[in-house]
């Protein structure tokens, strides 16, 4: 005897959203540059439809607003052959995904479909590409550190589990290679890469050189190289969070990286200005800072899972005050800035230590390793702040203890922050390094107050 499954009422709903809608025509009325305004033809907004032109061209374009009875749409390419009158014809209202395990190790666009001229995986479920944000009495604690293979931040900057971090940088201090390495030697289950507006030729280089192929076998990379249009650049950032959602929800621990989000309000940019929204600050209109924490909110720990978000951006003029910039910090829990003045000196990965922050590093590190990594800092800060005196020669020995000490060590603490490009290094180890610099630093101090004090060492 053969079991009918029953369909649970919010699938059904589901189904009834994607399936009426379908059959709903249009007609294109004008194009104002790239958009397109199409009359009688009302779908609701992120809604997929394909304009139809009478010599065989078919492109498919994205709901982006309306202006009094027409629907404005986004194209996904370009609109040879579109005029007006065009025929346009519904796709999809709900916007949604495929996933599944057969993503691991393949490289899709924005659209989800594969670019790695491999055979289509089989994937067998539907996701949404904008779920809603995880419910803050759903957010359990985080309290488990996630060592990213990076000895500086897994020290000093101590990323938890579920936790999101920006990474701020100008053009060229190394970006992209540190989160290569992140992604190879992350203690997390599952990498979901999403690379926004990369130039064309980056985009191998950077899975074939920065990711390699054991980082790329347990990761989904989603790829919108720059000369795609601003909506299929969006619709990768949600995409990449989707699957992200999804191997969460499945009980693993994710790693999120989004290169960049600056890119992605620039596309929100375009496409606000396109559908008619006013410009506020600096030329961004305000449902950028409407959508960016509604996607950064997206990452997170629940129950089941987490997802650990590190999300760059890219600083202009290395300005980070700059509004994307001021409106990430603002939401994430931590930030690693990196330093052009680090990288012209050759150091990699070229972090200031002290200009950035991890939020919830008192949440996932002991006693022992904070007292280790605030030693570090002082002495880095004792010698940020008399490099002006050391540069000419005016500063004298004895002056100051810490800046003796951080002179004296500084050849142990460069080892320690720098790191060759294909090394990995563990949390453990980063601890333990850690824990050798506090006491070599002790033992100094101790030694100065000694010759000070004019008192001799017994042996």
């Amino acid at each position: 005897m053969s079991t009918t499954l029953i369909p649970q009422p919010s699938t059904l709903l589901d189904q009834i959203r994607r399936s009426l809608p379908v059959g709903l025509t249009g007609r294109v009325s004008k194009l104002i540059g790239l958009t397109v305004a199409v009359a009688g033809f009302p779908a609701p907004l992120g809604a997929v439809a394909r304009l139809e032109a009478e010599h065989g061209t078919r492109v498919e374009a994205e709901v982006v607003g309306f202006s009094g009875d027409d629907t404005l749409m986004l194209p996904y390419g370009e609109l040879h052959g579109i005029r007006r009158g065009t025929r346009v014809v519904l796709i999809q209202s709900v916007p949604g995904a495929r996933v599944g395990d057969g993503l691991l190790g393949r490289v899709i666009n924005g659209r989800g479909r594969f670019l790695d001229e491999r055979p289509p995986a089989v994937l067998p479920h539907r996701v949404p590409l904008q779920a809603e944000p995880i419910s803050p009495m759903q957010r359990p604690r985080i309290h488990q550190p996630l060592g990213t293979g990076i000895r500086c931040i897994d020290g000093l900057l101590t990323c938890g589990r579920g936790q999101r971090l920006g990474i701020f940088a100008g053009s060229g201090v190394g970006k992209s290679t540190l989160l290569g390495q992140m992604a190879r030697s992350t203690e997390a289950d599952v990498n979901v890469v999403v690379l926004i507006g990369e130039r064309g030729r980056e985009v191998r280089e950077f899975i074939e050189r920065d990711l390699g192929p054991e980082g790329l076998s347990r990761s989904v990379v989603v790829v919108a190289t720059g000369d795609d249009p601003a909506v299929l650049r969006l619709r990768a950032a949600y995409l990449g969070t989707a699957v992200a959602e999804y191997f969460r929800d499945t009980g693993r621990d994710v790693l999120l990286v989004m290169d960049s989000v600056t890119r992605f309000a620039l596309a929100q940019r375009e496409i606000g200005l396109a559908a008619g929204e006013p410009p506020a600050t600096r030329g961004y209109p305000p449902s950028v800072f409407a959508l960016l924490p509604r996607l950064l909110e997206r990452s997170g720990r629940t129950n089941r899972g987490s997802i650990t978000g590190l999300y760059t951006v890219l600083v202009e003029g290395d300005d980070t005050n700059e509004p994307v910039a001021d409106a990430v910090r603002g939401t994430l829990d931590g930030h690693v800035v990196l330093s052009r003045k680090l990288a012209e000196h050759g150091q990699f990965p070229a972090i200031d230590v002290l200009a950035s922050v991890s939020r919830l590093m008192n949440e996932v590190t002991s006693v022992e390793h904070r007292q280790a990594a605030i030693a570090l800092r002082q002495l880095l800060a004792a010698h940020r702040q008399a490099e002006d005196l050391i540069s000419i020669g005016a500063y004298q020995n004895g002056a100051n203890a810490l800046v003796d000490a951080a002179l004296r060590m500084q050849e142990p603490i460069l080892r320690f922050l720098q790191q060759d490009r294909t090394e990995s290094s563990t949390l453990p180890e980063a601890q333990r390094l850690l824990n050798d610099l506090k006491r070599q630093r002790e033992r100094g101090l101790f030694a100065s107050e000694v010759d000070q004090s004019g008192d001799l060492t017994h042996d």
